[in-house]
């Protein structure tokens, strides 16, 4: 058997100053397990425990002329290599600690040290229920940081920490479709959304899920709720949800369906990834596939044309309209953008990251007749194999809800708000109509810990953020500040934090109040289950349920 043998002398200089009494065991102390220890976990899992380095380690260590560097260097942007990486997630961002001046960025000179950051110490290459089973009980014994990475497609951090031990599921890729019935589709933990189209497209069949090549189907986008342009048809994903099988915070498997464990299966759709236990497995509903209409509207005006504005208020305004028409996808406002009339469609898809097909005139409309919602995912929305990230990102967000874009003043009301956003010239606001419909008409059928401020919600919309990898810790924190108490609160002011609130899965990091905006009246309940299945807190997440009792690293116990 392989043994893992890795010294950790830099580690002591990021933690020296715990509490030891209300900390998870960090490296430096005697609580830490001995070689001995982690090898024997390492034999007990049949050697898929690894010792973990940020993948741009080879680079400083090794030198950007190493086959090592070369490799890391070409693939850094692969949102699917980044995923079956146990030193990375998706955005640097949530890789990096600056604030113990720990990082690992690849475009930092060679000779500056190389930190741990935020990426896990060892992680357990999980292959199977046992292996994250045995892992969870190692973890508890020896009060560890635990993490659960699926893909790291994570825009709130929740897939890394200092000083963790991390289960990475993304190698478990089992799926197996049943027709009769119900007819459904069960997935393992690793399954990507791109893998489970592909898989039940096969069949004739499609599934409610997201756009994106490398997000994990049975991860924390279904356990968040999962919105979807297919929502208006069917609902949000975690409303399709029949069965979950996951891993407790005690080691054991158990099944939460409507029949059994009925608390847990009602936190685990909607109440947030990897807070409960680490879902092994997920059954959800399939459909029958179906023909559908592409259409693509482009409004363009002149840099700083007022008449820009007055645009996207009719736009807005004509979104109840859509809806009801079973329209649903995505929207892209770029307020300040130079075209020229032989702009290409490839340089406008790099701006906005999206499938945009028509963007040559001021105002161009094209419908398509699509044969399947297959063809348009392996087609259209997700072709090739990965996504482009490695960057870094960071989002602020808001639901807006049908009864203020039908309102007389709301959409106007909606557009100031959005004025007052800085944007950076070629940057978007990204809108989501993936609400309404099926989505609101769940409200009485399908009984979970989703947000209820989704049942009236029409749009989703994303403020995107960042900065520069060479970026000083000062000029870091004040994008996080202004994101923070600035314009997110500019979104909160449209409707009000009792009206509607924002997607777990895609909002602020440092969101205030995360409570309210991501569950609503459904913490409370949430936050006893929470404390029922994992009564010591052995899952934590940034912003998740019972987050509020540690500090933002998940590391040691605070005053609430």
């Amino acid at each position: 058997m392989k043994s893992l043998i890795w010294a950790l002398p830099f580690i002591p200089l990021a933690y020296g100053n715990s509490n030891s009494s209300s900390c998870r065991c960090q490296p430096h102390q005697s609580c830490w397990p001995s070689e001995q220890e982690w090898n024997s976990l390492n034999s007990t899992i049949n050697g898929n425990l690894v010792a973990v380095r940020p993948i741009a380690a080879v680079c400083h260590e090794g030198g950007r002329n190493s086959s090592a560097c070369k490799e890391v260097t070409a693939a850094w942007t692969n949102s699917t290599w980044r995923a079956a990486q146990p030193g990375a997630v998706q955005w640097e961002n949530w890789e990096s600690w600056p604030e113990h001046n720990e990082t690992c960025y690849i475009e930092s000179p060679r000779n500056m040290p190389c930190g741990q950051g935020q990426i896990s110490l060892y992680s357990t290459l999980a292959k199977s229920a046992f292996d994250i089973q045995e892992t969870v009980k190692f973890a508890k014994q020896y009060n560890l940081r635990l993490v659960v990475k699926n893909s790291g497609h994570d825009f709130l951090g929740r897939a890394s920490a200092p000083g963790s031990l991390q289960i990475l599921t993304n190698g478990m890729k089992d799926i197996k479709i049943v027709d009769k019935f119900t007819p459904a589709v069960t997935i393992a933990a690793g399954v990507s959304l791109q893998e489970l189209y592909a898989a039940v497209a096969a069949r004739n069949r499609t599934v409610v899920a997201g756009t994106s090549h490398t997000v994990g189907a049975a991860g924390g986008y279904i356990q968040g709720g999962g919105h979807s342009a297919l929502g208006p048809w069917k609902g949000m994903a975690s409303d399709n949800a029949l069965e979950f099988t996951i891993g407790t915070a005690n080691g054991e498997l158990v099944v939460a369906n409507e029949y059994q464990n009925k608390d847990l299966f009602w936190a685990l759709r909607g109440g947030g990834g990897g807070t409960f236990g680490v879902v092994v497995s997920v059954t959800v509903r399939t459909f029958d596939d179906a023909p559908l209409i592409l259409t693509n509207l482009n409004i363009t005006t002149s840099v700083g044309n007022p008449q820009y504005w007055d645009a996207l208020t009719d736009f807005h305004a004509s979104l109840p309209r859509i809806n009801d028409a079973k329209g649903a996808g995505y929207y892209w406002m770029v307020p300040d953008i130079k075209l020229s009339e032989n702009t290409s469609v490839s340089t406008l898809t790099q701006v906005s990251s999206s499938p945009i097909k028509q963007t040559q005139h001021r105002l161009t409309y094209a419908s398509y007749a699509i044969p399947s919602v297959g063809f348009i995912f392996s087609n259209i929305f997700l072709t090739g194999s990965s996504d482009q990230t490695g960057g870094v990102s960071l989002l602020g967000s808001r639901l807006f809800s049908r009864d203020l874009l039908s309102s007389n003043n709301g959409s106007r009301k909606l557009t100031s708000a959005l004025r007052s956003i800085r944007v950076d010239p070629g940057s978007a606001i990204l809108g989501h109509l993936v609400a309404g419909g099926a989505v609101a008409n769940n409200a009485g059928k399908v009984d979970s810990a989703l947000n209820p401020a989704w049942r009236k919600a029409i749009t989703h919309i994303v403020i995107p953020r960042g900065w520069e990898p060479n970026a000083t810790l000062a000029e870091q924190e004040a994008v996080k500040r202004n994101l923070t108490d600035v314009e997110v609160p500019i979104l909160r002011s449209v409707e009000g934090d009792e009206k509607m609130g924002a997607y777990l899965n895609e909002a602020n990091a440092y969101e205030s109040e995360f409570q309210g905006s991501f569950w609503g009246e459904n913490y409370r309940r949430l936050l006893e289950i929470k404390k029922k299945w994992d009564p010591e807190s052995l899952f934590v997440v940034r912003r998740g349920v019972g987050s509020e009792g540690w500090d933002e690293w998940g590391l040691c116990r605070v005053e609430k």
